[in-house]
Order: structure tokens, then sequence, then C-alpha cells
């Protein structure tokens, strides 16, 4: 048997080549095409910073309505994909930032952020750090700074079983990519209440709009 990889920039390296393969998926189409009209009325005029941009497809749907996007991820095949939109260079500048770490997105990076992007990672942030980044994220974009998250539903038809729970609720899935190798990875699924829970210490104007696959929240971070 392979070895169980826990590393997720890995296996998010792994499968790069395939990372748009859920955007193409023809039973999403209506529901992505009304996110990312959703997505870019919400950022219109703002100076957005993009968490685990990925390839960039969120960036895309920002790129018109935002004033300018930051587009971050720690994974260098990523941001290749990222690139490879040739996405307006007035408009967009992608860069190599882990959003687990302390200095997010620190620097000259951080001045005059006023919204906060994260397109499929809020699933990937364990219950017990999420309080930390949301503070780092409050940092960056100040008092009433717009957060804007997406991220899956758990579906029993289209989603992989979960694998394990934590002793801090976090539940793991496991992967087995088309190499052969197995990845076992973080992805929560909250529900409605969990993240208003989640969110109402430190947000206002908490928005959540759920569609069948998958869920959008807006706040103003207090």
């Amino acid at each position: 048997m392979n070895t169980l990889h826990t590393d997720l920039s890995a296996y998010y390296t792994s499968r790069a080549a395939i990372a748009d393969r859920v955007y193409a998926q023809q039973d999403r189409q209506d529901q992505l095409a009304m996110l990312r009209e959703r997505v870019a009325a919400l950022v219109q005029g703002h100076k957005v910073l993009e968490l685990a941009c990925g390839s960039g497809y969120w960036t895309a749907a920002m790129a018109d309505s935002a004033d300018f996007v930051l587009a971050t991820d720690n994974n260098p095949l990523m941001l290749k994909a990222a690139q490879a939109r040739n996405l307006p260079p007035q408009k967009v500048k992608i860069a190599q930032v882990d959003a687990f770490e302390p200095d997010l997105a620190g620097g000259d990076l951080a001045s005059g952020y006023s919204a906060c992007f994260a397109g499929f990672f809020w699933a990937h942030v364990k219950r017990e750090q999420q309080a930390g980044l949301l503070a780092r994220i409050r940092g960056i974009i100040g008092k009433d700074g717009l957060l804007v998250l997406i991220d899956d539903n758990y579906l029993e038809e289209d989603t992989a079983p979960v694998a394990r729970t934590d002793a801090e609720g976090n539940t793991y899935q496991i992967e087995t990519l088309a190499d052969g190798e197995r990845y076992e990875y973080v992805k929560n699924f909250p529900t409605d209440s969990a993240l208003r829970k989640k969110f109402a210490g430190v947000a206002k104007d908490i928005r959540i709009l759920r569609l069948q696959h998958c869920w959008l929240l807006s706040c103003r971070l207090k």
C-alpha cells in the first residue's frame, strides 16, 4: 500500500494539471455563473487580497470589477496556471504567499486592501486555526473590511466520504490520485448555523448563499 501523504501543498501539486476540472462539470455551470456574478458585484471597487488563488479561476472573475487583486498561493504550479490566464497586469498581481504563515501578505503587499476573498480554501483551515487566520486578515483589510468565502457542500452522491474526525472536530478525506498516491487532508463542511456562530464575534452583515454544490459567505469584519 502506498504511503498516506498529509501535505496539502503536495496534494495540490499532484493534481495541478486537473485543477480546473471541477469548473467544467456541466451540472455546476449555472451555479458557477451565479457565483461569478455575485463575487464580481461584491468586490466592485475594492482592492482585494485573494488567498489560495489556485489556477486563478476566481481571480479572473474579480479582475474586471475590482480595483486591484493580489492573487496569492503557496504552490508554484498553481501560480503558473494563474499566470497563464494572462490577466491584466495593471489590475492583477500574482505572488507566492502562504496563507498559514504569520506574516500573511506582510510588508508592502499588505497596504490599502479593503477586501479578502478565498475560494475553496476555508474548508482546509483547521477549526483551531480559523481565529488566528481571521485576525491576520482583519489586520490587513481593517475594520469594516469585506470578507468573501466560497466552499463545497457535502453531498452524499458527489463527495468523498469523511475518513475520520479529530479531537477538534475537523473532518478529513482521503483521495487516491491517478498516479496511485494517496492523500489525507482536512475538509470541513460547516452548516449555516456553524458559520454564523464562528463569525458572529468577529463580523457583521453576515450573509450566506447556499446552492446545491457550494456556499458563499460575505461579511464585514468588526
